[in-house]
């Protein structure tokens, strides 16, 4: 199986868990960017690309127990790879900053770690069929009880994962910072629990400081 190629462009990702704020941050971000002249793709996942969003509808509805562990990692990866052919690659591949609400590190937790003892699956499955991290991954951390409310307050469609409740959330929020701390070269933490406009400056001049570094 071949692997999507990397590009010279800048790929960064946010993680957090659910209510953290990190699409709005990522929004924000992008429009951030943008102002400065940047050419950006402001995408998510799951979704990203036509195949992808199909997926996302079977992943993120439903009843908590609709999939297994097993066979969300795979409905996962599969929307990754469609997506990263299909939209990441070639924006990176022209030289374009990618914002993505969401990459692998999700399914780490989320799947890897909350649903069973998958974390080497996730990985094996992300190195045969992704074969790419991102340049930066700013973690919105959040006390987990804020944002599971946060998060069942908005009453959407997609509210599989928020079903499981604020233990899963919890956990997840220990997943990240462990995963901060295995991956320090890429991952930067900001605090989710503040003001808006305040969380935005911070991403802001972090993702400043990274596109300075490699520039």
């Amino acid at each position: 199986m071949s692997q999507p190629q990397a590009g010279r462009g800048t790929f960064i990702t946010f993680e957090g868990i659910d209510g953290s704020g990190k699409s709005t941050q990522a929004r924000l971000l992008a429009e951030h960017l943008r102002a400065q002249g940047h050419d950006v793709i402001l995408t998510r996942e799951p979704g990203g690309s036509p195949g992808a969003e199909e997926i996302r509808a079977l992943v993120l509805q439903g009843d908590p127990d609709r999939w297994s562990a097993e066979t969300e990692i795979l409905l996962f990866t599969a929307a990754r790879r469609d997506h990263l052919e299909r939209t990441i690659n070639p924006a990176l591949a022209v030289g374009k900053i990618v914002v993505c609400d969401r990459f692998a590190d999700s399914t780490r937790m989320y799947q890897g770690l909350s649903r069973g003892d998958l974390r080497a699956t996730v990985d094996q499955l992300h190195s045969l069929m992704i074969g790419r991290e991102p340049d930066l991954t700013v973690l919105i951390d959040m006390d987990p009880d804020t944002g599971h409310a946060r998060a069942k307050s908005r009453q959407t469609a997609e509210e599989r994962f928020e079903d499981f409740g604020a233990n899963l959330q919890a956990q997840m929020r220990a997943g990240f910072l462990s995963l901060a701390q295995e991956f320090p070269e890429r991952f930067r933490i900001i605090d989710g629990a503040r003001a808006i406009d305040s969380v935005a400056t911070d991403v802001a001049q972090t993702v400043s400081t990274h596109l300075s570094s490699v520039g």
